[in-house]
């Protein structure tokens, strides 16, 4: 399945991109299993989507969890929570 990808702020600085396209393997279903196959790339890919630290996550521009099922040509977004002040 063909995907693609966004990263916004502190995420897209360490990963060195702002956005990707990527074919994920029939595996890979939901959100949270895009951050997972993304973090085995090791490396800052593992260190900026590790499991605990705090991060949202977008589906096709709507802020979602871990667990919306992914489709053929989404996009799928990380980005840090901001806060207001």
């Amino acid at each position: 399945m063909n995907i693609q990808l966004r990263f916004f702020a502190s995420i897209r600085e360490a990963l060195g991109t702002g956005q990707e396209a990527v074919s994920v393997p029939a595996h890979v279903q939901t959100v949270g299993d895009v951050r997972t196959f993304l973090r085995a790339r090791g490396g800052v890919w593992a260190e900026a989507l590790a499991e605990g630290r705090a991060l949202r996550m977008a589906y096709n521009q709507q802020m979602t969890d871990a667990s919306a099922r992914i489709s053929e040509g989404c996009e799928v977004a990380f980005f840090p929570p901001v806060t207001g002040g």
